[in-house]
Protein backbone atom coordinates (compact mmCIF):
# COMPACT_ATOMS: atom_id res chain seq x y z
CA UNK A 1 0.00 0.00 0.00
CA UNK A 2 1.06 3.56 -0.46
CA UNK A 3 2.28 5.28 2.36
CA UNK A 4 0.75 8.45 1.15
CA UNK A 5 -1.71 10.50 2.74
CA UNK A 6 -3.92 12.40 0.83
CA UNK A 7 -7.34 14.57 0.31
CA UNK A 8 -9.71 13.77 -2.52
CA UNK A 9 -12.11 16.21 -3.93
CA UNK A 10 -14.50 13.97 -5.95
CA UNK A 11 -15.75 15.24 -9.36
CA UNK A 12 -16.89 13.47 -12.70
CA UNK A 13 -14.38 14.75 -14.49
CA UNK A 14 -11.24 13.81 -15.37
CA UNK A 15 -8.50 12.98 -12.21
CA UNK A 16 -6.07 15.51 -10.98
CA UNK A 17 -3.03 14.50 -8.93
CA UNK A 18 -1.24 17.56 -7.49
CA UNK A 19 2.42 16.54 -5.99
CA UNK A 20 3.91 19.69 -3.61
CA UNK A 21 7.88 20.75 -3.29
CA UNK A 22 10.78 20.19 -0.99
CA UNK A 23 9.72 20.91 2.93
CA UNK A 24 6.10 22.03 1.93
CA UNK A 25 2.91 19.57 2.43
CA UNK A 26 -0.84 19.56 0.56
CA UNK A 27 -1.94 22.82 1.88
CA UNK A 28 0.96 24.45 -0.48
CA UNK A 29 -1.59 24.66 -3.34
CA UNK A 30 -4.13 27.32 -1.66
CA UNK A 31 -7.35 27.79 -4.18
CA UNK A 32 -5.92 25.82 -7.32
CA UNK A 33 -7.69 22.22 -5.71
CA UNK A 34 -11.47 23.99 -5.23
CA UNK A 35 -11.04 25.83 -8.47
CA UNK A 36 -10.12 22.25 -10.38
CA UNK A 37 -12.69 20.86 -8.08
CA UNK A 38 -15.05 23.64 -9.63
CA UNK A 39 -14.17 22.57 -12.93
CA UNK A 40 -15.34 19.31 -12.85
CA UNK A 41 -12.13 17.61 -12.00
CA UNK A 42 -11.89 14.67 -9.52
CA UNK A 43 -8.90 16.28 -7.17
CA UNK A 44 -6.49 14.24 -5.02
CA UNK A 45 -4.50 16.47 -3.31
CA UNK A 46 -0.82 14.29 -1.90
CA UNK A 47 1.30 14.58 1.15
CA UNK A 48 4.67 13.20 -0.33
CA UNK A 49 6.36 10.49 1.46
CA UNK A 50 8.22 12.14 4.32
CA UNK A 51 6.38 15.63 4.18
CA UNK A 52 3.17 16.65 6.20
CA UNK A 53 0.90 14.06 7.58
CA UNK A 54 2.82 11.10 5.41
CA UNK A 55 5.29 8.68 6.76
CA UNK A 56 8.64 8.34 5.13
CA UNK A 57 8.79 5.43 2.36
CA UNK A 58 8.67 1.89 3.73
CA UNK A 59 11.26 -0.77 2.02
CA UNK A 60 11.24 -1.85 -0.69
CA UNK A 61 10.53 2.26 -1.53
CA UNK A 62 12.78 4.63 -0.85
CA UNK A 63 13.56 8.36 -1.20
CA UNK A 64 14.93 8.18 -4.78
CA UNK A 65 12.66 9.93 -7.71
CA UNK A 66 11.93 7.14 -9.63
CA UNK A 67 10.53 5.75 -6.41
CA UNK A 68 8.57 9.02 -5.33
CA UNK A 69 6.93 8.39 -8.72
CA UNK A 70 6.37 4.86 -8.34
CA UNK A 71 4.37 5.53 -4.94
CA UNK A 72 2.70 7.77 -6.65
CA UNK A 73 1.49 5.84 -9.15
CA UNK A 74 0.64 3.28 -6.91
CA UNK A 75 -1.71 5.54 -4.94
CA UNK A 76 -3.51 6.77 -7.76
CA UNK A 77 -3.84 2.87 -8.77
CA UNK A 78 -5.47 2.20 -5.14
CA UNK A 79 -7.67 5.43 -5.86
CA UNK A 80 -8.73 3.79 -9.20
CA UNK A 81 -7.35 6.89 -10.92
CA UNK A 82 -6.67 6.06 -14.35
CA UNK A 83 -3.47 7.98 -15.82
CA UNK A 84 -4.39 11.07 -14.08
CA UNK A 85 -3.17 14.46 -15.48
CA UNK A 86 -0.52 16.06 -12.54
CA UNK A 87 0.22 19.37 -11.34
CA UNK A 88 3.74 19.37 -9.41
CA UNK A 89 5.64 22.31 -7.78
CA UNK A 90 9.12 22.00 -7.14
CA UNK A 91 10.77 18.90 -6.76
CA UNK A 92 6.48 18.27 -6.78
CA UNK A 93 7.13 19.32 -11.16
CA UNK A 94 10.63 17.06 -11.04
CA UNK A 95 8.41 14.10 -9.13
CA UNK A 96 5.69 15.51 -12.47
CA UNK A 97 8.01 15.55 -15.40
CA UNK A 98 9.23 11.91 -13.72
CA UNK A 99 5.79 10.23 -14.58
CA UNK A 100 5.54 12.21 -17.97
CA UNK A 101 8.48 10.69 -18.85
CA UNK A 102 7.22 7.58 -17.89
CA UNK A 103 3.76 8.05 -19.64
CA UNK A 104 2.16 6.83 -16.25
CA UNK A 105 -0.28 9.92 -16.67
CA UNK A 106 -2.25 11.97 -19.14
CA UNK A 107 -0.48 15.16 -18.74
CA UNK A 108 1.86 17.08 -16.71
CA UNK A 109 2.79 20.18 -15.75
CA UNK A 110 5.78 21.15 -13.99
CA UNK A 111 5.50 24.65 -11.90
CA UNK A 112 9.38 25.82 -11.53
CA UNK A 113 10.60 22.06 -11.44
CA UNK A 114 13.66 21.39 -9.89
CA UNK A 115 16.47 19.21 -11.95
CA UNK A 116 17.20 22.60 -14.21
CA UNK A 117 19.60 24.62 -12.16
CA UNK A 118 23.37 25.48 -13.00
CA UNK A 119 26.01 24.93 -9.87
CA UNK A 120 25.68 28.60 -8.95
CA UNK A 121 21.41 28.19 -8.85
CA UNK A 122 21.40 24.80 -6.85
CA UNK A 123 24.06 27.49 -4.22
CA UNK A 124 21.56 29.88 -4.60
CA UNK A 125 18.20 27.55 -4.04
CA UNK A 126 20.56 25.40 -1.04
CA UNK A 127 21.53 27.97 1.05
CA UNK A 128 17.41 30.08 1.05
CA UNK A 129 15.83 26.54 1.69
CA UNK A 130 18.75 25.95 4.21
CA UNK A 131 18.41 29.23 5.76
CA UNK A 132 14.11 28.57 6.05
CA UNK A 133 14.72 25.05 7.38
CA UNK A 134 16.85 27.01 10.35
CA UNK A 135 14.10 29.30 11.08
CA UNK A 136 11.64 26.85 11.00
CA UNK A 137 13.25 25.86 14.47
CA UNK A 138 12.70 29.38 16.50
CA UNK A 139 9.98 29.03 19.13
CA UNK A 140 5.95 29.01 18.17
CA UNK A 141 5.31 32.24 20.14
CA UNK A 142 7.91 33.72 17.23
CA UNK A 143 6.34 32.10 14.76
CA UNK A 144 2.84 33.43 15.44
CA UNK A 145 4.09 36.73 16.05
CA UNK A 146 5.79 36.72 12.17
CA UNK A 147 2.61 35.50 10.70
CA UNK A 148 0.30 37.88 12.43
CA UNK A 149 2.60 41.14 11.25
CA UNK A 150 2.04 41.68 7.32
CA UNK A 151 5.29 42.95 7.03
CA UNK A 152 7.38 39.95 8.84
CA UNK A 153 5.18 37.57 7.35
CA UNK A 154 6.27 39.03 3.83
CA UNK A 155 9.71 39.16 4.66
CA UNK A 156 9.47 35.46 6.09
CA UNK A 157 8.27 34.32 2.60
CA UNK A 158 9.78 36.34 0.43
CA UNK A 159 11.22 33.36 -1.57
CA UNK A 160 8.25 31.53 -2.11
CA UNK A 161 5.48 34.31 -2.93
CA UNK A 162 4.87 37.29 -4.19
CA UNK A 163 1.51 37.66 -2.66
CA UNK A 164 2.32 35.94 0.89
CA UNK A 165 -0.82 38.01 2.08
CA UNK A 166 -3.23 35.45 0.61
CA UNK A 167 -1.66 33.06 3.22
CA UNK A 168 -3.07 33.20 6.64
CA UNK A 169 -1.42 32.95 9.02
CA UNK A 170 -2.41 30.15 10.75
CA UNK A 171 -1.75 27.99 7.45
CA UNK A 172 1.83 29.70 7.41
CA UNK A 173 2.20 28.55 10.65
CA UNK A 174 1.64 24.75 9.95
CA UNK A 175 3.62 25.35 6.92
CA UNK A 176 6.62 26.23 9.12
CA UNK A 177 6.07 23.24 11.40
CA UNK A 178 5.83 21.13 8.48
CA UNK A 179 9.42 21.97 7.41
CA UNK A 180 10.67 21.41 10.83
CA UNK A 181 9.27 18.18 10.97
CA UNK A 182 9.41 17.04 7.51
CA UNK A 183 11.67 14.00 7.17
CA UNK A 184 11.59 13.86 3.60
CA UNK A 185 14.20 17.52 3.55
CA UNK A 186 17.21 15.88 3.64
CA UNK A 187 16.87 12.87 1.03
CA UNK A 188 15.67 15.10 -1.43
CA UNK A 189 17.39 18.34 -0.76
CA UNK A 190 20.71 15.45 -1.23
CA UNK A 191 19.31 13.47 -3.00
CA UNK A 192 17.12 15.13 -6.21
CA UNK A 193 19.67 17.46 -7.60
CA UNK A 194 21.85 13.91 -8.36
CA UNK A 195 18.71 13.02 -10.68
CA UNK A 196 18.67 13.34 -14.40
CA UNK A 197 14.94 14.93 -15.71
CA UNK A 198 13.77 12.29 -18.80
CA UNK A 199 14.89 13.90 -22.25
CA UNK A 200 11.58 12.40 -23.34
CA UNK A 201 8.39 12.97 -22.92
CA UNK A 202 5.53 10.53 -23.33
CA UNK A 203 2.48 13.21 -22.36
CA UNK A 204 1.48 16.44 -23.52
CA UNK A 205 3.80 18.36 -20.49
CA UNK A 206 3.68 22.47 -19.76
CA UNK A 207 6.85 23.85 -17.65
CA UNK A 208 5.67 27.16 -15.90
CA UNK A 209 7.80 29.31 -14.63
CA UNK A 210 7.48 32.18 -12.21
CA UNK A 211 8.94 35.15 -13.62
CA UNK A 212 10.15 36.56 -9.85
CA UNK A 213 11.28 33.30 -9.11
CA UNK A 214 13.51 33.87 -6.20
CA UNK A 215 14.16 30.03 -5.20
CA UNK A 216 14.86 28.22 -8.51
CA UNK A 217 15.90 31.58 -10.22
CA UNK A 218 13.66 32.01 -13.98
CA UNK A 219 17.00 31.56 -16.18
CA UNK A 220 16.34 28.24 -15.14
CA UNK A 221 13.45 28.16 -17.15
CA UNK A 222 15.67 28.89 -20.27
CA UNK A 223 17.97 25.52 -19.60
CA UNK A 224 13.88 23.68 -19.60
CA UNK A 225 13.27 25.09 -22.84
CA UNK A 226 16.73 23.79 -24.33
CA UNK A 227 16.47 20.48 -22.67
CA UNK A 228 12.45 19.77 -23.53
CA UNK A 229 12.31 21.38 -26.23
CA UNK A 230 9.10 19.35 -27.10
CA UNK A 231 7.01 20.54 -23.77
CA UNK A 232 5.32 23.96 -23.74
CA UNK A 233 6.98 26.39 -22.06
CA UNK A 234 5.28 29.29 -20.30
CA UNK A 235 6.21 32.28 -18.11
CA UNK A 236 3.46 33.74 -15.54
CA UNK A 237 4.16 37.37 -14.93
CA UNK A 238 4.23 38.68 -11.62
CA UNK A 239 4.37 35.17 -9.63
CA UNK A 240 7.28 33.66 -7.74
CA UNK A 241 8.02 30.09 -6.74
CA UNK A 242 4.84 28.90 -5.49
CA UNK A 243 2.81 30.83 -8.94
CA UNK A 244 -0.34 28.58 -7.36
CA UNK A 245 -0.58 30.85 -4.64
CA UNK A 246 0.21 33.94 -6.24
CA UNK A 247 -1.88 33.85 -9.52
CA UNK A 248 -4.25 30.41 -8.92
CA UNK A 249 -6.18 31.33 -12.00
CA UNK A 250 -3.48 32.06 -14.01
CA UNK A 251 -1.96 28.20 -13.29
CA UNK A 252 -5.80 26.91 -13.25
CA UNK A 253 -5.45 28.04 -16.96
CA UNK A 254 -2.13 26.87 -17.63
CA UNK A 255 -3.38 23.42 -16.57
CA UNK A 256 -6.75 22.86 -18.16
CA UNK A 257 -5.41 24.16 -21.76
CA UNK A 258 -2.34 21.16 -21.03
CA UNK A 259 -5.23 19.09 -19.77
CA UNK A 260 -7.00 19.54 -23.38
CA UNK A 261 -3.75 18.49 -25.19
CA UNK A 262 -4.00 14.83 -23.77
CA UNK A 263 -5.04 12.43 -27.12
CA UNK A 264 -8.54 11.58 -27.56
CA UNK A 265 -9.03 7.76 -26.06
CA UNK A 266 -9.22 4.96 -28.76
CA UNK A 267 -12.68 4.60 -29.48
CA UNK A 268 -14.24 1.16 -28.08
CA UNK A 269 -14.25 -2.05 -30.74
CA UNK A 270 -16.48 -3.65 -28.94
Amino acid sequence: MASIEHTRLRGDGEPVVLVHGIGHRREAWGRLPALLHAAGHDVVVVDLPGFGLSGPPSAPDGWSMTSTAEQVERLAAELGLERPHVVGNSLGGLVALELAGRGSVRTAVALAPAGFASRRHLAVAASTLLALKAGSYLPQRVHRAVHRSPRLHAIAFWPLYTRPELVDPETSLGDTLALRTGRGFWPHLLGSRRHRVPRELAVPTTIAWGERDRLLLPAQAQTARERLPHAEHVLLPGCGHCPQVDDPDAVLGVATSTFARAADPAPSTS
